[in-house]
């Protein structure tokens, strides 16, 4: 089997389907795991889904991808655009990686116009609610199956 793909969700996304409905929609966390794995099962992979409201356990887990995983779907939520420890940890990645947002922060307030991510993303997909993390896992299984040379 070959190497998962990690999804990590950032703070209060445990919240999702109750938080903020208006803006980022009516679907929990949970059913956007198993849209996750349906995707990533479609393309020949597996994920490993996690979220944490808790910055230290993110960089854990970015670690753990640097070593087990094929590529990592990130949506760090509130940390995208406030952690420097979060860009550091991803800068030590040489696995792609794609940063999701289910709303779109462009059209927010300005402290969520900037994104401490991006700069070491492959992609990123905002503002398109949980197909966002579809689209994600397709790519990433674009970008490994064209960038994995034949075993």
């Amino acid at each position: 089997m070959s190497q998962p793909l990690f999804v990590l969700n950032g703070p209060s996304l445990q919240l999702l389907g109750k938080r903020e409905p208006h803006l980022y929609g009516h679907e929990t966390l949970a059913q956007i795991e198993a849209r996750c794995a349906a995707t990533a099962k479609a393309h020949g992979r597996e994920i490993v889904f996690r979220q944490t409201n808790h910055e230290g356990a993110l960089i854990d887990w970015i670690f753990e991808a640097r070593e087990t995983a094929a590529g990592l779907v990130l949506n760090g939520a509130a940390y995208t655009h406030t952690s420097v420890a979060l860009h550091d940890a991803l800068r030590t990645l040489s696995i792609p990686v794609i940063e999701v947002h289910l709303s779109n922060p462009y059209a927010r307030e300005a402290f969520r116009q900037h994104s401490y991510v991006s700069p070491v993303a492959r992609g990123v997909i905002c503002g398109l609610g949980p197909i966002g993390y579809e689209l994600a896992i397709a790519a990433l299984a674009d970008i490994l199956k064209k960038e994995t040379p034949p075993a």
